[in-house]
C-alpha cells in the first residue's frame, strides 16, 4: 500500500510549527493514513498529538460526539458530519486545528446513491472557522484513499498559509 506524501506531511508540520498551532485529525474512510503520514514527518510532537479513526457511524457518535440525528438526516458522508467531526476532535484533543475526512472509497458508494470516490473534508481553524469541501476521486479504493489523504493535508496547508493568528 502506498503511503500519503511525506513532502506534504512535512510541509504541513513545518507550517503548523511555524504558526505555533497543534493539529488533530478525525478520519473515517482514510483509516489513519493521515495520522501515519504525520507521525512519519519531521518533529511530529511539535505539531501533532492525537488522531481519531471513527470508521462506523457509532464510533463517530460515541468518540467524536457527532449527533445521531445528523447521521440519520445527512448520512455519515456529508458536510454536516465532517463539521461535527472536527469540532469533536478539537473538543477531545485540545488541539488548535482539526481536519476531518469521511467518504466512500469504493468499490461501492452509499446506500443513498452517493457514488464511490465521494469524499467530504472539513478543516477547523482557531476561532471556530470551519471550511468544507466535497471531492470526487477516481480509481480503486486504495487510489481514492491516497488521493483523499493527500488532499486533506494539502487543503490544511492552503488554509494555514492564509491564516493570521
Amino acid at each position: 500500500m502506498t503511503m500519503p506524501s511525506a513532502s506534504i506531511a512535512n510541509e504541513l508540520g513545518r507550517l503548523l510549527t511555524e504558526k505555533k498551532l497543534y493539529l488533530t485529525t478525525a478520519e473515517s474512510c482514510t483509516g489513519g493514513q493521515i495520522a501515519s503520514a504525520l507521525c512519519a514527518a519531521k518533529d511530529t510532537p511539535a505539531f501533532y498529538g492525537s488522531g481519531f479513526v471513527t470508521f462506523t457511524d457509532e464510533a463517530k457518535i460515541t468518540t467524536l460526539g457527532v449527533k445521531k440525528k445528523t447521521i440519520e438526516t445527512h448520512t455519515a458522508v456529508s458536510e454536516q458530519t465532517v463539521i461535527e467531526m472536527t469540532a469533536g476532535a478539537i473538543a477531545h484533543s485540545g488541539a488548535d486545528v482539526a481536519l476531518a475526512v469521511s467518504g466512500y472509497a469504493g468499490p461501492d458508494g452509499g446506500e443513498d446513491g452517493t457514488p464511490a470516490g465521494t469524499i467530504w473534508f472539513a478543516w477547523e481553524l482557531p476561532g471556530a472557522q470551519t471550511y468544507t469541501q466535497c471531492k470526487k476521486f477516481e480509481g480503486d479504493s486504495e487510489a481514492v484513499l491516497l488521493q483523499a489523504a493527500n488532499y486533506a493535508m494539502a487543503g490544511a496547508i492552503m488554509l494555514l498559509e492564509e491564516f493570521k493568528a
